[in-house]
């Protein structure tokens, strides 16, 4: 007997060196992972951007970005109340709940049911038996092969990609109601840019209506001068429709009714012109969406570690103390305290294949994980190069079309002249105001999509989490 319990202790010794030597180890970050090339250059085919990562656009703080008070007052109202935030800092809270029970797991588990019995036998002169008993019994798991505490890393690795769901859609929202406000001080600017056209279209209509009064023009061209104020008019109306449906969605952004945005002026607008993206590297700490992915990944490796701990023993030891009067058949009093402990060991030997297919599904679940984590860094690289190529496109456009506006801005003040002279039709006045209005217009789009691709940059950089 005592060369066998002898064994049994060694055997248990040695399972706990086993597992105190990283029998299942801790989730480390692939070398396979291609980080390689991941921004494009905007002038080469063949080079790639290398930026100074202490530099990082996406590191700087949202104030520092998004630097219009009214501006920044809307983003700190949408993070405060927005719906989204708001269950994200909840699944947070699950998920922090989650890891304590999987830490809560390691101490033994305790129950206490107490009992109580009145016993009588139907004779004359018999007595009452009063019997109780007061158990507290304890079970504990030992977790020599590492089942809980894998469980454990997968709660921590979930934890991880919970917060940097919120992280992501924290910036998300930054990003969001920046687009919104700048969409709506361009919708201003284009009313304004319509509302003088209006104006203009009017005179050259009453021009006409002179001209034919004093039979210089037909009435053809006074109908001309008529429809084109009145599709000026049209766009007008096109526009205050677009500007109520961007202040409804910045509204449900704020988690508000819809009402007006109070906001700035589209041209008096600070950001950032020049950036620095990083290497790859700075990509995988810096987007919440990608560290999440690797927190996926890391998740399927504990699950692993889970699956192949199965293969081994579930030892337990559990243990009773109960106060009580009754002993068997017998009833004593006062009460006395009864202690019993049993240690048990549980070996799977045939389980119908189950633990041999949940490893291998938990390993391919693994690779998915992998290839996803892969995937998310490489659409993150190439939001980074779409972004800086748009800002460096819309820039060259804004200046091309700046030069096209001042000349059509002549062509107008020039064919108008002619005509009250006779030195052109009313088909061109009116096609010149056309193009003038058309071209500022696209100006201003252009300048528009400047300033969202500078936001658009600062998300793909994994700005706003500072």
């Amino acid at each position: 007997m005592k060369h066998l319990i002898f064994k049994y202790f060694n055997f248990l010794i040695a399972a706990t060196l086993l597992s105190s030597c990283g029998l299942y180890g801790k989730y480390h970050r692939s070398e396979n992972v291609n980080t390689q090339g991941l921004i494009r250059d905007l002038t080469s085919d063949v080079d790639t951007l290398v930026g100074n990562t202490d530099e990082n656009f996406g590191n700087l703080p949202w104030r520092e970005v998004f630097t219009d008070p009214q501006l920044q007052s809307l983003i700190e109202k949408a993070l405060e109340n927005n719906t989204d935030l708001r269950n994200a800092a909840l699944n947070v809270k699950m998920m922090e709940t989650a890891l304590a029970v999987s830490k809560l797991a390691f101490l033994p588990s305790l129950t206490f049911a107490p009992q109580g019995t009145i016993s009588r036998v139907q004779m004359d002169g018999a007595s009452t038996n009063k019997t109780y008993q007061l158990p507290i019994a304890a079970s504990w798991n030992l977790d020599l092969f590492g089942n809980l505490l894998s469980q454990k890393r997968a709660a921590q690795s979930q934890l991880l990609a919970t917060k940097d769901y919120q992280v992501a859609v924290k910036t998300n929202i930054i990003c969001g109601i920046a687009n919104l406000y700048y969409t709506l001080m361009m919708l201003d600017e284009q009313l304004a840019i319509v509302t003088d056209m209006e104006s203009l279209t009017k005179e050259t209509w009453d021009m006409m209506k002179l001209q034919m009064e004093l039979g210089r023009a037909r009435s053809t061209s006074v109908l001309s001068a008529e429809a084109s104020y009145y599709s000026v008019q049209t766009q007008r109306a096109t526009i205050k429709q677009q500007i109520r449906e961007m202040e409804n969605s910045m509204s449900l952004l704020l988690n508000e009714a819809g009402h007006k945005i109070e906001r700035g002026s589209f041209y008096n607008q600070s950001l950032p012109t020049k950036f620095s993206a990083g290497v790859g590297i700075q990509l995988l700490s810096n987007r919440a969406d990608v560290h999440a992915a690797e927190m996926q990944l890391a998740d399927c490796f504990y699950d692993v570690e889970t699956a192949r701990s199965r293969f081994y023993p579930n030892i337990t030891v559990s243990g009773t103390a109960m106060f009580t009067n009754s002993l068997g058949g017998a009833v004593v009093n006062p009460g006395k305290w009864l202690l019993s402990a049993v240690g048990s060991l549980t070996q799977p030997i045939f389980a119908h294949g189950q633990l041999v297919a949940g490893l291998k599904v938990a390993k391919a679940q693994e690779e998915q994980a992998f290839n996803t984590w892969q995937n998310t860094i490489l659409k993150a690289g190439n939001e980074v190069s779409n972004a800086l190529l748009a800002y460096n496109t819309n820039d060259e456009k804004s200046q091309l079309e700046a030069k096209r506006v001042k000349a059509l801005e002549q062509t107008v003040i020039d064919t108008r002249q002619l005509y009250t002279s006779k030195g052109s039709t009313y088909l061109e006045v009116i096609q010149a105001q056309s193009n003038f209005l058309n071209a500022r217009i696209t100006k201003v789009s252009d300048d528009l999509n400047k300033m969202q691709a500078v936001v658009s940059l600062y998300q793909a950089l994994g700005g706003g989490s500072k």
